[in-house]
């Protein structure tokens, strides 16, 4: 196995690959390579390094985004950021893969551009999909949009759903309209082409299995639709953007203003509000839903109209999926 190593003499860091493997039972290491004293030269030698090192081809991306991270890192650090008392210590996190985000993938030609969105967004789909039960797998996913061959045994609403889901991301990039009604409404209809034909918000009353909240009355439904455009245009100025679009989350689910499609619909208004304020796209991992459900549930006594200090959890919830998203997929 070959790391990254980081000693630390004084208050100078030296930055080195480490090979580490098991020999007649011991484990030895030994560094292999010094890349450095500080973070940008680390970053600069990597790859001529590692042109040289056979044994690095399994660790390379490992070691590239351990770096690639640190150094965005130390940069957004040294701005020395006012705190934000929801996202605490992942302010930092996030503001760094917003920095990668606008100064390094923005910058790529466009064709590298629209590859990486591409995997992004199958990525997204499959997770958003599965979440809610879709039983299509990530390598069924990406055959199906490499190859256009459906997944054998799988139903025809699950492959709907992805290519609703994928389509409708890629669509909201282009995308300039503020939040209101009339996009949530046209949003969901799209996610919910050729699955589900009741459009428009509900008026009927529903029950959300495996839920600690009650959804909002059907006669009342549109009602508190209003309250959340009210309180997202009294907040966006005053909340950080990626504060903004998780609260917007949480409170849209809870409203859950549709017979179906919520979760997904919920899913990627957050992500719209993050692509509109140039903060990249989140994927909210299907390994981790017990995880995300229990976030989202730590929220639900706050009132509709509120912004509590109780989002805390869920925000940096959210934070954590986040930064775990974007460097695995725009890196």
């Amino acid at each position: 196995m070959v790391y990254i190593y980081k000693k630390k003499v004084g208050n100078k860091n030296y930055y080195y690959l480490r090979a580490s493997k098991r020999l007649s039972g011991k484990q030895v290491t030994k560094d292999i390579a010094y890349l450095g004293s500080t973070i940008e030269e680390a970053r600069k030698n990597l790859p001529i390094v590692a042109k040289n090192k056979q044994e690095m081809k399994k660790s390379y991306r490992k070691i590239n985004l351990l770096l690639e991270t640190e150094y965005y890192n130390d940069k957004i650090k040294k701005l020395k950021l006012k705190k934000d008392d929801f996202l605490n210590k992942s302010l930092e996190d996030i503001e760094a893969s917003r920095l990668h985000y606008n100064k390094v993938f923005q910058k790529l030609d466009k064709k590298s551009r629209e590859e990486i969105l591409e995997d992004f967004a199958i990525e997204f789909a499959y997770n958003t999909a599965s979440l809610e039960g879709n039983t299509i797998t990530l390598e069924e996913a990406k055959n199906f949009f490499e190859t256009g061959r459906t997944p054998k045994d799988r139903t025809l609403r699950e492959i709907y759903d992805l290519q609703n889901t994928k389509e409708v991301l890629l669509w909201l990039f282009d995308f300039k309209k503020d939040i209101d009604n009339s996009l949530i409404v046209e949003i969901h209809k799209r996610l919910m082409k050729k699955i589900d034909e009741r459009t428009g918000y509900r008026t009927k009353d529903i029950r959300v299995f495996k839920s600690h909240f009650e959804a909002s009355l059907g006669i009342y439904v549109k009602t508190d639709m209003d309250l959340l455009s009210k309180w997202y245009n009294e907040n966006k100025e005053k909340l950080h953007p990626f504060v903004l679009a998780t609260i917007f989350h949480h409170k849209f689910e809870k409203i859950h203003p549709f017979f179906d499609g919520n979760g997904r619909t919920g899913r990627m208004l957050m992500n719209y509000i993050l692509i509109k304020e140039k903060y990249p796209p989140i994927v909210i991992y299907k390994k981790n839903k017990n995880d995300y459900l229990d976030a989202l549930g730590s929220a639900d006594k706050i009132n509709l109209t509120k912004t509590d200090k109780d989002y805390k959890n869920l925000v940096n919830y959210i934070a954590s999926e986040a930064s775990e998203s974007y460097w695995n997929l725009f890196l």
